[in-house]
């Protein structure tokens, strides 16, 4: 068995290529950064540390691995004899590869099995978004794209920190894991991955983990950022930040048992799970790595306003949820890119179209107020 994995970095190395290994495929690394593809290519294994409880090294190789910018034409070689397509780029990449794996899938003979592709992007329906891009530049010619792929949407869950120098090709991850698989898409023909767990209905479980874990994680980055402090797991030794935290997890099991008929109790565990694996103090990770980013992060139906805005349209007002979403403004990294631009935003704008263009909310909606005061707090300390 053979999978085609786009995206060599931590993620790709660490958590999707790991469990594909295990699970008996041969992986094809394929990115463009050219000192790792060298580096995977004269490497004949490499080692994933689990930190936290149970701790273990696990080795991985049969690994090959590819230039997607360079050996474009060898990336779609082995998509067109590849059992498995997965991705782990970010979702705002997705778009840069849809075409290579179309002309795989263009190339591939009608005694195969359909391909499968699964995204495992931190983002919701990560693999709808990709086989998109896909029909966008599919050739017609080359028949119903049906034929020759399914296309399943995942949820993927697990912490990879920034990484110790000097360490290679070697990953640091945690030891819990979540890779949750819809089910229906591969009919009959569902693929044999011990670590990842399938379901009908996946719906839920990528929002219970966007809120939950997502929405988790940037609270604590940015209210230590806030109180300055470095690394997430020392943020929640704080007891003010964790306390925050928690009122904010609190909000979204509300809107999550709620919504989905998660069993209280059930959603109750999977929160002090989650707060428990941020405070691993064998996960460097700093404030500024888990907070980067934070446009996207404030978005419309990401982390925070996703959330707020469905508990507002239930009544319920999103006091720790709006809580977050200021320090989230407040979040000034001059390294971050996107931390400079909604600097731009605020001192740019009318607090109105500040709170539309960062958050997408529009004036009619009834958490849009409190952004908007959220706004003018943060212009007026500017």
């Amino acid at each position: 068995m053979k999978a085609v994995h786009f995206g060599a970095g931590n993620i790709g190395r660490g958590f999707v290529g790991l469990l594909l290994h295990e699970a008996g495929y041969e992986v094809v690394f394929a990115d463009v950064a050219d000192a790792l593809i060298d580096q995977l290519s004269a490497a004949s294994s490499y080692d994933v540390h689990q930190v936290g409880e149970n701790p273990s090294v696990k080795t991985v190789d049969n690994f090959r691995a590819l230039n997607s910018g360079k050996q474009e034409a060898d990336v779609v070689a082995e998509i067109t004899t590849a059992d498995v397509v997965t991705t782990a780029v970010g979702p705002h990449i997705l778009k840069f590869v849809a075409p290579v794996i179309a002309r795989g899938l263009a190339g591939r003979g009608p005694e195969l099995p359909p391909l499968q592709v699964m995204a495992c992007e931190n983002a919701i329906n990560a693999t709808d978004i990709l086989r998109q891009e896909i029909v966008s530049v599919w050739d017609a010619s080359a028949g119903e794209l049906s034929a020759v792929a399914v296309f399943a949407n995942t949820a993927v869950d697990r912490i990879v920190p920034n990484q110790a120098e000097g360490q290679g090709l070697d990953v640091t991850v945690e030891t819990f894991f979540e890779w949750v698989i819809e089910r229906a898409p591969f009919g009959t023909a569902t693929p044999e991955i011990p670590g990842a767990t399938f379901v009908d209905e996946l719906g839920p479980y990528i929002e219970r983990k966007l809120f939950t874990v997502n929405t988790g994680h940037a609270s604590a980055a940015y209210f230590g950022y806030a109180a300055g402090i470095e690394k997430i797991s020392d943020a929640m030794a704080d007891a003010a930040v964790a306390e925050k935290v928690r009122a904010v997890l609190d909000e979204t099991k509300q809107l999550l048992v709620a919504k989905h008929d998660f069993a209280e109790a059930e959603q109750e565990a999977y929160v002090q799970k989650i707060l428990s694996r941020f405070t691993n103090p064998y996960l460097p990770d700093t404030v500024n790595r888990v907070g980067r980013a934070p446009l996207r992060k404030l978005s419309r139906h990401e982390r925070f306003v996703g959330p707020a805005a469905e508990l507002a349209e239930r009544g319920v007002v999103p006091v720790a949820l709006l809580e977050a979403m200021a320090a989230a403004l407040r979040f000034d990294d001059a390294a971050d890119a996107e931390a400079k631009e909604l600097a731009r935003i605020l001192a740019d704008s009318e607090p109105a179209k500040a709170a539309e263009l960062i958050t997408g909310l529009t004036a009619e909606h009834p958490l849009f107020p409190q952004v908007q005061k959220l706004i003018e707090a943060r212009q007026a300390a500017m």
